[in-house]
């Protein structure tokens, strides 16, 4: 069975920061996609950063420069680390897998709370 369990949230004044993990177990992780979403409110859910297998990463504009994708791939472990948080990055985050072969991440985390003030 496909897990994944993200911890880490929760609240912060604005400029502070926060470092999200997600423990995954059930597929060979090393072997997948890992990114990271968000859903905002009032608005859909994005994908923030991302981290490929080969270790290449990407992140959307709006978190380029203040926050940092990595994986641990002998501890099974994904990272988000969040820093000069802003109001805006309120939302609950998200992890998220895909197999190698597939576009669309098909995994998902049961999410965690940031609250940025």
């Amino acid at each position: 069975e496909v897990q994944l369990v993200e911890s880490g949230g929760g609240s912060v004044q604005a400029g502070g920061s926060l470092n999200l993990s997600c423990v995954v177990s059930g597929f060979v992780y090393n072997e997948y996609p890992m990114a990271w979403f968000r859903q905002t409110p009032g608005k859909e859910r994005e994908g923030i950063a991302g981290v490929d297998s080969d270790g290449s990463i990407s992140y959307a504009d709006s978190v380029k420069g203040r926050f940092t994708i990595s994986r641990d791939n002998a501890k099974n472990t994904l990272f988000l680390q969040m820093n000069s948080l802003k109001s805006d990055d309120t939302g609950m985050y998200y992890c998220a897998a895909r197999e190698p072969w597939q576009t669309e991440y098909n995994y998902w985390g049961q999410g965690t709370q940031v609250t940025v003030s």
